[in-house]
């Protein structure tokens, strides 16, 4: 059977790339005692997947793992297991038993994240980066270039931004007079839009100053799409 399970990553644990937490993964079911399917072949490995792997330096509050296991186990039982041994900044928040094909795989559903961006102090830009920000969204090209590991291309990123909010009063919950950004982008094999390489094109696009990590950035929340013929419908990737 395979489990789907949902998890947030804060705090210093942001540092941690992903080749470690999938090795964090396979300590952690080992110590909760969760009996784990093993690949077959020449190097047989836990079979786990992670749905959309989160970049070094950003925090999230809905992550994802699928863990194929062989015995049977409740999921509140494995979210307790799991979490007696984490570590400050990995709380494992609900576990759903999924299908097993290939496209019920997380990795194979991902369509949208959601992110949060907050300014790191000292670098917020003038007071009217704000109605600059949204003359930019009205535009119906916003070009970009996407570079590959081989290859570099533009690519049109206005239909893939869904959701574009900023301010102090929003959907997101948020204390004091702290100016964030809410986006929600394409994400996933097809179509994958990094906040960054929007902010990046706003600024250059209104001649700011850009710098990498200017932006605390969270990751909200993680979409599968469940509408057809280019009518999207997204949902949870734990509701798909």
């Amino acid at each position: 059977m395979r489990m789907r399970i949902r998890y947030s990553k804060q705090g210093l644990m942001k540092f941690i790339g992903h080749l470690d937490m999938m090795r964090y993964f396979q300590k952690a079911c080992r110590r909760a005692g969760i009996d784990v399917t093993y690949t077959e072949g020449m190097s047989p490995h836990m079979s786990m997947s992670f749905a959309f792997p989160l970049g070094v330096g950003m925090t999230s509050d809905s992550e994802y793992v699928d863990v194929d296991i062989n015995t049977p186990i409740p999921c509140d039982e494995i979210i307790e297991r799991l979490n007696r041994s984490a570590p400050e900044g990995i709380r494992f928040l609900q576990a759903v038993e999924i299908g097993v094909t290939k496209a019920e795989k997380g990795m194979n559903q991902v369509a949208r994240a959601d992110y949060t961006l907050r300014f790191r102090e000292g670098y917020e830009w003038d007071l009217e980066w704000k109605d600059d920000f949204a003359r930019f969204l009205e535009r119906e090209e916003i070009l970009v270039i996407k570079k590959g590991k081989k290859t570099e291309k533009e690519v049109n990123i206005r239909p893939l931004i869904y959701r574009a909010e900023m301010g102090e009063n929003s959907e997101c919950e948020q204390d004091g007079n702290e100016t964030f950004i809410c986006l929600g982008l394409a994400a996933g094999n097809e179509n994958n839009i990094r906040p960054e390489l929007l902010m990046q094109a706003f600024a250059e696009a209104t001649g700011r100053k850009y710098t990498p990590f200017m932006f605390h950035i969270n990751r909200d929340e993680v979409y599968g799409d469940k509408g057809r013929d280019g009518n999207h419908v997204f949902a949870s990737l734990m509701c798909m």
